[in-house]
Protein backbone atom coordinates (compact mmCIF):
# COMPACT_ATOMS: atom_id res chain seq x y z
CA UNK A 1 0.00 0.00 0.00
CA UNK A 2 1.31 3.37 -0.87
CA UNK A 3 1.67 6.10 2.12
CA UNK A 4 1.20 9.50 1.80
CA UNK A 5 3.03 12.64 4.06
CA UNK A 6 0.95 15.12 6.23
CA UNK A 7 1.77 17.31 3.04
CA UNK A 8 0.27 15.43 0.71
CA UNK A 9 -2.69 14.59 2.80
CA UNK A 10 -3.63 17.81 3.55
CA UNK A 11 -3.41 18.93 -0.32
CA UNK A 12 -5.62 15.88 -0.73
CA UNK A 13 -8.46 16.45 2.00
CA UNK A 14 -8.11 20.63 1.46
CA UNK A 15 -7.33 20.77 5.30
CA UNK A 16 -4.71 22.51 6.90
CA UNK A 17 -1.29 20.40 8.07
CA UNK A 18 -1.97 21.00 11.68
CA UNK A 19 -5.25 19.64 10.88
CA UNK A 20 -4.07 16.38 9.36
CA UNK A 21 -1.46 15.93 12.40
CA UNK A 22 -4.21 16.58 15.23
CA UNK A 23 -6.25 13.62 13.45
CA UNK A 24 -3.57 10.92 13.39
CA UNK A 25 -2.40 11.98 16.70
CA UNK A 26 -5.60 11.26 18.07
CA UNK A 27 -6.46 8.19 16.15
CA UNK A 28 -9.09 9.60 14.11
CA UNK A 29 -6.89 8.09 10.76
CA UNK A 30 -6.87 4.04 10.87
CA UNK A 31 -3.90 2.57 9.33
CA UNK A 32 -2.24 5.93 9.66
CA UNK A 33 1.88 5.61 11.73
CA UNK A 34 4.33 7.65 13.00
CA UNK A 35 8.07 7.04 12.28
CA UNK A 36 10.40 9.26 13.75
CA UNK A 37 8.52 12.35 13.50
CA UNK A 38 6.64 11.43 10.28
CA UNK A 39 3.61 10.70 10.20
CA UNK A 40 2.81 7.88 7.64
CA UNK A 41 -0.98 8.19 5.83
CA UNK A 42 -2.51 4.87 3.53
CA UNK A 43 -3.56 6.43 0.12
CA UNK A 44 -7.31 5.55 0.83
CA UNK A 45 -7.36 6.66 4.20
CA UNK A 46 -10.86 9.37 4.36
CA UNK A 47 -11.22 12.45 5.63
CA UNK A 48 -12.44 12.24 9.32
CA UNK A 49 -15.51 14.08 9.86
CA UNK A 50 -14.90 17.22 12.62
CA UNK A 51 -16.15 16.77 16.02
CA UNK A 52 -17.40 20.22 16.35
CA UNK A 53 -19.02 19.50 13.28
CA UNK A 54 -23.07 20.91 13.46
CA UNK A 55 -25.58 18.84 14.34
CA UNK A 56 -28.79 18.58 12.06
CA UNK A 57 -31.46 20.54 12.72
CA UNK A 58 -34.40 18.52 14.58
CA UNK A 59 -36.89 18.10 11.81
CA UNK A 60 -39.75 16.69 13.53
CA UNK A 61 -41.91 17.56 17.05
CA UNK A 62 -40.74 14.45 18.37
CA UNK A 63 -37.10 15.23 17.77
CA UNK A 64 -38.12 18.53 19.14
CA UNK A 65 -40.11 17.33 22.35
CA UNK A 66 -36.88 14.76 23.19
CA UNK A 67 -34.38 17.40 22.91
CA UNK A 68 -36.13 19.78 25.29
CA UNK A 69 -36.94 17.34 27.99
CA UNK A 70 -33.76 15.55 27.84
CA UNK A 71 -31.80 18.98 28.07
CA UNK A 72 -34.42 20.36 30.60
CA UNK A 73 -35.05 23.13 28.84
CA UNK A 74 -37.33 25.88 30.06
CA UNK A 75 -40.15 27.91 28.15
CA UNK A 76 -39.98 26.10 25.14
CA UNK A 77 -42.72 23.62 23.44
CA UNK A 78 -42.04 21.02 25.97
CA UNK A 79 -42.45 23.14 28.90
CA UNK A 80 -45.95 24.57 27.08
CA UNK A 81 -47.01 20.82 26.22
CA UNK A 82 -46.56 20.05 29.95
CA UNK A 83 -48.34 22.59 31.52
CA UNK A 84 -51.19 23.03 28.90
CA UNK A 85 -51.86 19.10 28.57
CA UNK A 86 -51.95 18.42 31.95
CA UNK A 87 -53.97 21.37 32.86
CA UNK A 88 -57.14 20.70 30.59
CA UNK A 89 -56.96 17.18 30.06
CA UNK A 90 -57.26 17.18 35.04
CA UNK A 91 -59.75 20.41 34.53
CA UNK A 92 -61.90 18.00 32.19
CA UNK A 93 -62.41 15.19 34.79
CA UNK A 94 -63.01 18.03 37.67
CA UNK A 95 -59.38 18.71 38.75
CA UNK A 96 -59.92 22.20 40.64
CA UNK A 97 -56.29 23.04 40.39
CA UNK A 98 -55.62 26.68 38.10
CA UNK A 99 -53.91 26.81 35.14
CA UNK A 100 -51.17 29.07 37.45
CA UNK A 101 -50.94 26.58 39.53
CA UNK A 102 -50.55 23.80 37.41
CA UNK A 103 -47.18 25.49 36.07
CA UNK A 104 -46.31 25.99 39.26
CA UNK A 105 -46.12 22.56 40.01
CA UNK A 106 -44.17 21.86 37.08
CA UNK A 107 -41.89 24.54 37.27
CA UNK A 108 -40.96 24.12 41.24
CA UNK A 109 -42.42 20.85 42.23
CA UNK A 110 -44.16 22.86 44.91
CA UNK A 111 -47.64 23.77 45.70
CA UNK A 112 -48.04 27.37 47.58
CA UNK A 113 -51.92 27.76 48.62
CA UNK A 114 -53.26 31.20 50.63
CA UNK A 115 -56.40 30.45 52.29
CA UNK A 116 -57.23 27.93 49.83
CA UNK A 117 -58.07 24.19 50.48
CA UNK A 118 -56.50 22.07 47.70
CA UNK A 119 -57.67 18.55 46.91
CA UNK A 120 -54.85 16.19 47.43
CA UNK A 121 -55.51 13.92 44.28
CA UNK A 122 -55.96 16.97 42.33
CA UNK A 123 -52.05 17.58 43.28
CA UNK A 124 -50.81 13.91 42.84
CA UNK A 125 -52.57 13.57 39.56
CA UNK A 126 -51.08 17.08 37.87
CA UNK A 127 -47.63 15.50 39.15
CA UNK A 128 -48.38 12.35 37.88
CA UNK A 129 -49.95 13.35 34.66
CA UNK A 130 -46.57 15.22 33.65
CA UNK A 131 -44.35 12.00 34.28
CA UNK A 132 -47.07 10.21 31.53
CA UNK A 133 -46.75 12.91 29.56
CA UNK A 134 -42.96 12.38 28.96
CA UNK A 135 -43.66 8.66 29.28
CA UNK A 136 -45.63 8.95 25.41
CA UNK A 137 -42.86 11.16 24.41
CA UNK A 138 -40.07 8.58 25.38
CA UNK A 139 -42.15 5.84 23.87
CA UNK A 140 -43.71 7.65 21.15
CA UNK A 141 -42.27 5.38 18.23
CA UNK A 142 -42.91 1.95 19.99
CA UNK A 143 -46.34 -0.35 19.48
CA UNK A 144 -48.91 0.77 21.32
CA UNK A 145 -49.64 -2.48 23.84
CA UNK A 146 -51.78 -3.54 26.62
CA UNK A 147 -48.86 -3.44 28.81
CA UNK A 148 -47.86 0.56 27.91
CA UNK A 149 -51.84 1.78 28.25
CA UNK A 150 -51.47 0.00 31.76
CA UNK A 151 -48.52 1.28 32.65
CA UNK A 152 -49.89 4.96 31.54
CA UNK A 153 -52.74 4.38 34.29
CA UNK A 154 -50.52 3.10 36.59
CA UNK A 155 -48.30 6.21 36.66
CA UNK A 156 -51.56 8.92 36.27
CA UNK A 157 -53.68 6.91 39.52
CA UNK A 158 -50.56 6.00 41.99
CA UNK A 159 -50.71 7.35 44.78
CA UNK A 160 -54.26 8.70 44.84
CA UNK A 161 -57.06 8.00 47.29
CA UNK A 162 -58.22 5.59 44.77
CA UNK A 163 -55.29 3.69 44.96
CA UNK A 164 -56.10 2.99 48.29
CA UNK A 165 -59.59 1.40 47.86
CA UNK A 166 -59.84 -2.63 47.34
CA UNK A 167 -61.83 -2.51 44.47
CA UNK A 168 -60.06 0.05 42.42
CA UNK A 169 -57.11 -1.82 40.16
CA UNK A 170 -54.55 0.74 39.66
CA UNK A 171 -52.58 -0.39 36.63
CA UNK A 172 -55.16 -3.10 35.37
CA UNK A 173 -58.71 -3.08 34.08
CA UNK A 174 -61.41 -2.11 35.72
CA UNK A 175 -63.44 -5.32 38.35
CA UNK A 176 -66.85 -3.25 38.36
CA UNK A 177 -68.98 -1.96 35.38
CA UNK A 178 -69.05 1.45 35.16
CA UNK A 179 -70.65 3.35 32.59
CA UNK A 180 -69.82 7.31 31.38
CA UNK A 181 -72.00 10.03 30.21
CA UNK A 182 -74.71 7.77 30.58
CA UNK A 183 -73.56 5.36 28.23
CA UNK A 184 -72.64 1.66 29.27
CA UNK A 185 -69.38 0.19 28.71
CA UNK A 186 -67.44 -2.92 28.45
CA UNK A 187 -68.19 -4.99 31.60
CA UNK A 188 -65.12 -5.78 33.18
CA UNK A 189 -65.38 -9.91 32.09
CA UNK A 190 -65.36 -8.36 28.48
CA UNK A 191 -62.55 -5.75 28.94
CA UNK A 192 -59.12 -7.96 28.20
CA UNK A 193 -60.83 -9.50 25.10
CA UNK A 194 -61.89 -6.25 23.37
CA UNK A 195 -58.60 -4.17 23.93
CA UNK A 196 -56.73 -7.36 22.74
CA UNK A 197 -59.28 -6.98 19.42
CA UNK A 198 -59.09 -3.37 19.27
CA UNK A 199 -55.23 -2.61 19.79
CA UNK A 200 -54.50 -6.15 16.99
CA UNK A 201 -57.05 -3.94 14.44
CA UNK A 202 -55.36 -0.55 14.99
CA UNK A 203 -52.19 -2.05 15.12
CA UNK A 204 -52.33 -4.00 11.18
CA UNK A 205 -52.88 -0.75 9.56
CA UNK A 206 -49.44 0.13 9.06
CA UNK A 207 -49.67 3.92 8.30
CA UNK A 208 -52.24 5.88 10.51
CA UNK A 209 -54.97 8.79 9.48
CA UNK A 210 -55.61 11.37 12.40
CA UNK A 211 -59.30 9.47 11.58
CA UNK A 212 -57.64 6.02 12.48
CA UNK A 213 -56.23 7.74 15.79
CA UNK A 214 -59.35 9.18 16.11
CA UNK A 215 -61.42 5.78 15.77
CA UNK A 216 -59.46 3.94 18.11
CA UNK A 217 -59.99 7.01 20.95
CA UNK A 218 -63.61 6.20 20.67
CA UNK A 219 -63.64 2.61 20.77
CA UNK A 220 -61.20 2.61 23.82
CA UNK A 221 -63.54 4.93 25.81
CA UNK A 222 -66.52 3.04 24.58
CA UNK A 223 -64.72 0.15 26.54
CA UNK A 224 -63.64 2.21 29.10
CA UNK A 225 -61.31 -0.07 30.32
CA UNK A 226 -60.35 1.11 33.96
CA UNK A 227 -62.29 2.25 36.96
CA UNK A 228 -61.18 5.97 36.28
CA UNK A 229 -58.71 7.95 34.36
CA UNK A 230 -59.85 6.56 31.01
CA UNK A 231 -60.45 9.76 29.26
CA UNK A 232 -56.92 11.00 30.29
CA UNK A 233 -55.34 7.91 29.46
CA UNK A 234 -57.15 8.03 25.97
CA UNK A 235 -56.02 11.24 25.56
CA UNK A 236 -52.52 11.02 26.25
CA UNK A 237 -52.41 8.01 23.41
CA UNK A 238 -53.98 10.18 20.88
CA UNK A 239 -51.18 12.92 21.48
CA UNK A 240 -48.54 9.84 20.90
CA UNK A 241 -49.93 8.63 17.77
CA UNK A 242 -49.93 11.87 16.42
CA UNK A 243 -46.64 12.22 17.07
CA UNK A 244 -45.11 9.02 16.63
CA UNK A 245 -47.04 9.51 12.87
CA UNK A 246 -45.64 12.93 12.51
CA UNK A 247 -49.29 14.26 12.71
CA UNK A 248 -49.82 17.79 14.88
CA UNK A 249 -50.98 16.83 17.65
CA UNK A 250 -53.74 18.78 19.91
CA UNK A 251 -54.87 19.42 23.20
CA UNK A 252 -58.85 19.63 23.95
CA UNK A 253 -59.21 22.64 26.15
CA UNK A 254 -61.89 24.13 28.17
CA UNK A 255 -64.54 25.70 25.50
CA UNK A 256 -64.28 22.23 22.94
CA UNK A 257 -65.31 20.41 25.88
CA UNK A 258 -68.69 20.02 25.05
CA UNK A 259 -68.30 19.46 21.49
CA UNK A 260 -65.64 16.98 22.14
CA UNK A 261 -68.05 14.95 24.16
CA UNK A 262 -70.33 15.28 21.48
CA UNK A 263 -68.11 14.22 18.97
CA UNK A 264 -67.65 10.57 20.94
CA UNK A 265 -71.24 9.95 21.81
CA UNK A 266 -71.94 11.20 17.71
CA UNK A 267 -69.34 9.36 16.33
CA UNK A 268 -70.83 6.14 14.53
CA UNK A 269 -73.22 8.37 13.39
CA UNK A 270 -71.24 11.63 11.95
CA UNK A 271 -67.72 11.49 12.36
CA UNK A 272 -67.19 15.86 11.00
CA UNK A 273 -68.47 16.58 15.06
CA UNK A 274 -65.42 14.91 16.83
CA UNK A 275 -62.85 15.33 13.76
CA UNK A 276 -63.90 19.28 13.51
CA UNK A 277 -63.22 19.87 17.31
CA UNK A 278 -60.40 18.08 17.28
CA UNK A 279 -58.85 19.65 13.75
CA UNK A 280 -60.16 23.19 15.73
CA UNK A 281 -57.75 21.79 18.66
CA UNK A 282 -54.94 20.92 16.49
CA UNK A 283 -54.97 24.69 14.77
CA UNK A 284 -54.42 26.32 18.48
CA UNK A 285 -51.45 24.37 18.84
CA UNK A 286 -50.24 24.93 15.23
CA UNK A 287 -50.24 28.42 16.43
CA UNK A 288 -47.66 27.04 19.29
CA UNK A 289 -45.73 25.52 16.64
CA UNK A 290 -45.54 28.78 14.70
CA UNK A 291 -44.45 30.95 17.88
CA UNK A 292 -41.71 28.46 18.74
CA UNK A 293 -40.77 28.65 14.89
CA UNK A 294 -41.96 24.48 14.82
CA UNK A 295 -42.41 23.28 11.31
CA UNK A 296 -44.98 20.87 10.63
Amino acid sequence: MRYFSVVEMAKKWDVSERSVRNYCAHGRVPGAFITGKTWNIPENAKKPERSNKKKEKKTTLLDILLDEKSNKYSGGIYHKTQIDLTYNSNHMEGSRLTHDQTRYIFETNTIGIEKEVLNVDDVIETANHFRCIDMIIDYAKATLTENFIKKLHLVLKNGTSDSRKDWFVVGDYKKLPNEVGGMETALPEEVADRMKKLLSEYNNQEEKTLEDILNFHVKFECIHPFQDGNGRVGRLIMFKECLKYNIVPFIIEGNLKMFYYRGLKEWNNEKGYLTDTCLTAQDRYKAYLDYFRIAY
